[in-house]
């Protein structure tokens, strides 16, 4: 096992544009609590909503942490997103 690593911080900024400022919206307002209360004490999850565009900036001490921040928010985009289609698009 590795005593240190050469990589000190990971961190990066996801853009996701959406159909409407609407449907941005809703994702936002689904997924913000999630972001608020989750307890991960190696990364941090900061969302932006700006018209239909949502940005998310994740920093993570390793890459672990990161790949893990990553597929949550994923996993709560789709959910959402699924959730939304299901009501708004019928």
């Amino acid at each position: 096992m590795l005593e240190s690593s050469p990589l000190e911080e990971v961190n990066n900024e996801i853009t996701i544009e959406f159909d409407n400022n609407n449907q941005a919206k809703i994702v936002y307002d689904s997924i913000i609590l999630e972001l608020k209360t989750a307890p991960d004490y190696r990364s941090s999850i900061n969302m932006d909503l700006k018209d239909n565009i949502i940005s998310i900036m994740i920093i993570a001490q390793d890459a672990t942490s990161f790949r893990a921040s990553f597929n949550s928010v994923i996993k709560w985009i789709k959910l959402s997103l699924e959730i939304y289609n299901l009501t708004y698009e019928q």
